[in-house]
């Protein structure tokens, strides 16, 4: 009987397929500490993860590890190193979250282009008469927007972003021209050169040494005072510095961001003052419909991965 560790809590459809295979055994804990974790990792043959760390200290001390299963596509708080030295499969939610995340890229997008807040603020507050005082919203209909990573999140993404009539340019070196034109894309090469003319940027490539701080007050500085930047993917590829310089500076229009770079983000984080960004807490994948299907996928690839039958666009390459 396998052992899998459930570090946090996951949607109950998940934990049923658990229950109702007589090939396991299952144990789930909330306390993240590493030290707990050592202990209660040891003789696992598999774990599922939400947000917590799995640093190389815990991973060291799994005797049977064999396979870790995000709950998520992001795998930045998992020790990759320790991972590949120990032989341990990582495996991600590929398929649940694209719909949600790309919903919530055009909530956040289109409510700051609408103004959402202001003009919420300025019926409830009695002002209703100052409405002609107010700035005007802007279309985004027959607008250019750069899509940043075209994996599942970024073509699920482009087909509502077609669906208003925008014009959309992707940047993926890994995803060629026929695949981005095939979803109606026009692919670019060199994401420096294509920010001055968009007016919307979405950001959806993970954090490593080639994105840390991809969006910067340089880069930034080039835009359009009319560009929208939306994050929904990992904090640290904005540099929020230069973010909320740059947005003090009327150098775009706004921002939204889903992930910040320390989370929770310090409430001396000067983003959380600006009310040129429209923040949420890394919830972009957090509807119902989705946390059902991310709980049971979780633990679906860990099934599989014993069964052998694990999809190979679910591992993460190591």
């Amino acid at each position: 009987m396998k052992k899998i560790l459930v570090i946090q809590p996951i949607h109950e459809a998940g934990i049923e397929l658990l229950k109702n295979n007589k090939n396991y055994e299952f144990e789930v804990v909330e306390n993240i500490d590493p030290e707990y974790l050592k202990k209660k990792i040891k003789h696992c043959d598999g774990a599922t993860i939400r947000t917590a760390k799995l640093t190389s200290d815990v991973i060291n001390e799994a005797d049977n590890l064999k396979i870790i299963s995000r709950h998520g596509v992001g795998y930045d708080n998992i020790d990759l190193i320790a991972s590949k030295n120990k032989d341990v499969t990582i495996a991600i939610t590929a398929t649940a979250n694209a719909v949600a995340v790309a919903e919530h890229v055009m909530f956040m997008l289109l409510s700051i282009s609408k103004r959402k807040d202001m003009y919420d603020n300025t019926v409830k507050n009695g002002k209703f008469d100052e409405r002609n005082k107010l700035p005007k919203t802007v279309e985004i209909w027959n607008k250019n927007i750069l899509i940043a990573g075209f994996g599942r999140i970024g073509q699920a993404l482009i087909k509502r972003c077609l669906g208003f009539e925008m014009k959309v340019f992707v940047y993926d070196p890994f995803v060629s021209k026929d695949v981005i034109e095939k979803f109606g894309g026009i692919k670019i090469d060199n994401i420096n050169e294509v920010c001055k003319d968009m007016d919307a940027i979405s950001l959806h490539v993970p954090l490593n040494e080639n994105t840390k701080n991809l969006i910067n007050y340089e880069l930034l500085k080039t835009m359009k005072n009319s560009c929208i930047i939306i994050n929904a993917a990992r904090g640290g590829i904005i540099d929020e510095i230069d973010l909320d310089r740059a947005l003090k500076e009327d150098l775009i229009f706004g921002a939204g961001l889903d992930v910040f770079e320390i989370e929770p983000p310090s409430l001396e984080n000067p983003l959380l003052k600006n009310n040129k960004v429209f923040l949420s807490p890394h919830t972009a994948a957090f509807t119902k419909e989705c946390m059902t299907r991310m709980g049971i996928e979780t633990v679906q690839n860990i099934i599989d991965f014993f069964d052998g039958k694990l999809e190979e666009s679910k591992i993460v390459k190591l």
